[in-house]
């Protein structure tokens, strides 16, 4: 951080001098210059370049956590009032994102893509969970990265014919 330091000079005061004396003390007082002071300006502005650089830093780190957040859409198994659906049960991600499926109510729960509708060349048993693991308890995760381009349908399969079933676009 920038300091100010004082370009006061400080004249001693003698009693008893001659008018002259007084005098001279005060040209040499006139005559002494002091160099100029750092423009407090200048200084707020190394202060804000300092503080800037910081905040560049911070920003950047909270960008990185961010986007490693962003990357990875979270989609609830069951809904907060206890409905046997999906939230969200339709949305669209890039490729390459990932999804984090996690068990809310109404469990057990599972993900099974269902191999008549994903892209073809998708092996569907790849990324689902096999229909007998199941997530049994709120907060429990089950997550896929899809990579390949297209439509991919999913489902619930202990609740798939009460409807609990999704679809996802990666574009």
């Amino acid at each position: 951080m920038a300091s100010v330091a004082s370009a006061a000079v400080a004249i001693p005061s003698f009693t008893g001098l001659k008018a002259s004396g007084a005098a001279a003390v005060a040209r040499v007082a006139t005559s002494v210059k002091a160099p100029p002071a750092p423009s407090p300006r200048l200084v707020a502005k190394a202060a804000l370049k300092d503080v800037g650089v910081a905040a560049a830093v911070v920003a950047t780190a909270a960008s990185a956590l961010l986007a490693s957040n962003a990357m990875a859409l979270e989609v609830l198994l069951g809904s907060s009032d206890g409905g046997l659906v999906f939230e969200p049960s339709a949305f669209s991600i890039a490729s390459g994102e990932k999804i984090v499926f996690k068990n809310n109510a109404g469990f057990p729960h599972n993900v099974v893509f269902d191999e008549d509708e994903v892209p073809p060349g998708v092996d569907a048993a790849k990324i689902s969970m096999s229909e007998e693991d199941l997530l049994n308890a709120p907060g429990e995760e089950y997550s896929v990265t899809l990579v390949e381009k297209g439509n991919y349908s999913f489902y619930c399969s202990p609740h798939q014919g009460a409807g609990m079933v999704g679809k996802v676009t990666v574009n």
